[in-house]
């Protein structure tokens, strides 16, 4: 058995073979794909455009990457690494790109690839009808959980510096509503789970999450919409110590991930499963 077999979903798998993969098109365009039914939604590729600002990304800053001696590797010694992931760009000028050590020298597309044989099958939603600002740490935090994808309910434009640069490496879709995100859903047989501090919501500490679903958080303010969560086959919270009254998407969706984690990508003496020989 392997660990890793189960935990790329069909829309992401198909991504090597197809990099608009299952879910593609623009706003209101249904393009076929040879499924059963099309989505209205939009793969985003390479973080293309300039973010909320109107100005253009630039890596050094977002990734922190001021100074060569602080982040990242110079220019690789002689001989270089043999291999086709390598970018000879890269190893000839340094690498200080917010990417951990085993992908530094790396192709993007490489990185990508291989992420996508490691992703787990556990999407984020969020809702953004009103500019979030905390979209690209949900972002960030599904790349470095190792999620699925990241799914963006809304029209809204939102603020791509707070990813640092991830956005280029982990899948990330547009959905228009709320109905275009469950039809996706139930077409992948993923259950839609809201996360909110709402009457009636169990705490998530108390519950198992199932391993194949769709972690959903509400617009920074007024939470999850309505229609969202009449979506949800059940909505949990995050139980709170002090005096605030809420946390944003992107605290909560590094919380919510991590109670994932813990129960799905965790052995039983706390080693990651990928860490643990095959079986």
């Amino acid at each position: 058995m392997l660990y890793r077999s189960e935990r790329v979903s069909a829309a992401v798998s198909n991504q090597k073979h197809n990099p608009w993969g299952y879910l593609r098109g623009e706003w209101g365009v249904g393009i076929s794909t040879g499924h059963p039914m099309t989505v209205r939604c939009r793969y985003v590729t390479d973080n293309a455009g300039p973010d909320e600002t109107g100005q253009e990304q630039q890596d050094e800053p977002a990734d922190g990457a001021l100074q060569a001696d602080e982040v990242g590797v110079g220019p690789h010694d002689l001989p270089w690494p043999i291999g086709e992931h390598f970018d000879p760009d890269l190893l000839a000028h340094g690498d200080r790109r917010n990417v951990i050590d085993r992908y530094r020298y790396w192709k993007m597309q490489a990185i990508r690839d291989d992420l996508d044989g490691r992703r787990f099958t556990v999407h984020l939603a969020v809702e953004n009808w009103e500019h979030d600002f905390n979209i690209g740490t949900v972002v960030r935090n599904a790349n470095a959980f190792g999620a699925a994808a990241v799914h963006i309910v809304g029209r809204r434009r939102w603020n791509r510096r707070g990813a640092m640069m991830t956005d280029r490496y982990q899948h990330v879709y547009y959905h228009p509503s709320i109905e275009d995100l469950l039809q996706w859903a139930a077409h992948e047989q993923l259950e839609v789970i809201g996360i909110d501090n709402l009457d009636g919501s169990v705490p998530l500490e108390t519950v198992e999450l199932p391993r194949s679903c769709v972690l959903i958080f509400g617009q920074e303010g007024p939470g999850l919409s309505e229609a969202a969560r009449e979506a949800c086959t059940r909505v949990c919270s995050i139980r709170m110590f002090g005096s605030t009254r809420s946390i944003n998407a992107g605290v909560a969706s590094g919380i919510a991930l991590h109670t994932w984690v813990r129960t799905h990508a965790l052995a039983p003496d706390g080693l990651p499963l990928d860490e643990l020989p095959e079986i």
